[in-house]
């Protein structure tokens, strides 16, 4: 099959699934396998890391009126020395204590993770884990609070659970949102929150990850014109679906994720087993 098509399917996979809460690290394993895609470089490190950048920057586009905001009230914080009643100040601060906890898990436990935690099969598993605590979440957790309403002690322990995110079939998304609905955020609210987080997270995600491409951790040769087309995939539905996701969450549930993670789960066994 032509590379610049499964780096298509591969880009739109990771926009989608980067920020819908059903596992971008899990489906990059998953889909592959399923078509029987054997490419080397379709596999590889490289191309991760480039089809994040892809959503980073989608991140960044949707958000960039946020991030105008936020980054120069988070400085003035720093230079008075106080949040002066500003709502942009605090939540600022409060992102930056919500990222430590993920990066310090991130930092120890990423290449251990890479390589104890990739199996096929084990993703099945780790989907329906998945799935059992973004139900849990959505059935249990408030629906009153909003971003405002996030203090010090909830966003570290919105970052904290993304530790378990570097578990592919998890979910980045899933995680964070499913701690903020515990913590009884409302959905559209603990979505908006999981992906203000996510900026800082991932940033620090992709610059340690083309350190490792720096230091000749490839592997394998770098396909140009693929590589353009899954990058500017991955940026595409990454907009779309950080948009739908926010829309779609004010007046539904997470039922929908939760039987999607299911349903796939056991499609993987299926052909995992055969």
């Amino acid at each position: 099959m032509d590379l610049a098509f499964q780096a298509l399917i591969m880009g739109i996979v990771q926009g989608l699934t980067e920020f819908l809460p059903i596992s971008s690290s899990g489906h990059l394993i998953v889909v592959p396998f399923l078509f029987g895609w054997t490419d080397p470089f379709i596999t590889s490190l490289a191309f991760s890391v480039m089809l994040h950048i892809g959503t980073l920057a989608a991140l960044l586009a949707y958000f960039r009126a946020d991030w105008v905001r936020l980054i120069p009230a988070g400085l003035a914080a720093i230079r008075d020395r106080s949040f002066r009643g500003d709502p942009d100040r605090r939540l600022a601060w409060l992102l930056v204590a919500a990222t430590i906890p993920a990066a310090i898990a991130g930092f120890l436990l990423n290449d251990l993770i890479e390589t104890a935690f990739r199996d096929t099969g084990l993703v099945a598993v780790t989907l329906v884990v998945g799935a059992f605590i973004l139900w849990l979440a959505d059935r249990w957790g408030g629906r009153t609070k909003g971003v405002a309403d996030v203090t010090f002690p909830i966003a570290v322990g919105i970052g904290a659970a993304q530790a378990l995110a570097l578990v592919p079939g998890i979910s980045r998304s899933g995680i964070s949102i499913s701690a903020a609905r515990f913590a009884g955020l409302d959905r559209e609210a603990a979505a908006r929150f999981s992906f203000l987080l996510a900026t800082p997270i991932t940033v620090g995600a992709a610059i340690f990850e083309l350190r490792r491409l720096a230091a000749g951790e490839a592997g394998v040769a770098i396909s140009f014109g693929p590589l353009v087309v899954g990058m500017l995939a991955s940026f595409a539905a990454g907009m779309i679906a950080i948009g739908f996701l926010l829309r779609y969450l004010r007046t539904h549930s997470l039922t929908i994720f939760v039987v999607y993670r299911l349903v796939l789960a056991a499609v993987v066994l299926v052909v995992w087993v055969r």
